[in-house]
């Protein structure tokens, strides 16, 4: 069993908007930090945020993510969100889930646990 499971892709115009959702298919999750990634056509995988069982969430230093994304989570549902504002064609990309108890790890990009992605394509 899948232990994440993603999904809000699909295909969005250059400036609209996306909300994508993951599950977690066991409670323990509701207590570990859960990121999400992104690898784009031929490039590798990047962070992108994550966030703490407590809430508190961070982001990657990196442009793309200033002012667009946001993480958040609602422990009741299991269920982390990313909502990503002002897409454009360089945010198509497969997004995947990831958790992991330790929070350091999944900033690391190190997490013990992966969901299979959703497909997130921007068109012009």
């Amino acid at each position: 069993q899948v232990p994440l499971v993603e999904f809000g892709g699909g295909l969005a115009q250059a400036g609209g908007s996306l909300r994508l959702t993951c599950t977690a298919s066991e409670r323990a999750f509701s207590t570990y930090a859960m990121g999400w990634f992104r690898q784009g056509p031929g490039k590798e995988r990047e962070f992108i945020a994550a966030i703490r069982a407590s809430g508190s969430a961070w982001y990657a230093d990196s442009e793309f993510v200033k002012g667009r994304f946001t993480i958040s989570r609602d422990s009741a549902k299991n269920t982390v969100y990313l909502q990503m504002n002002n897409l454009n064609l360089e945010d198509t990309a497969l997004y995947s889930c990831a958790a992991d108890p330790v929070p350091g790890l999944v900033g690391l990009s190190r997490p013990s646990y992966w969901g299979r992605g959703t497909q997130v394509t921007v068109s012009s």
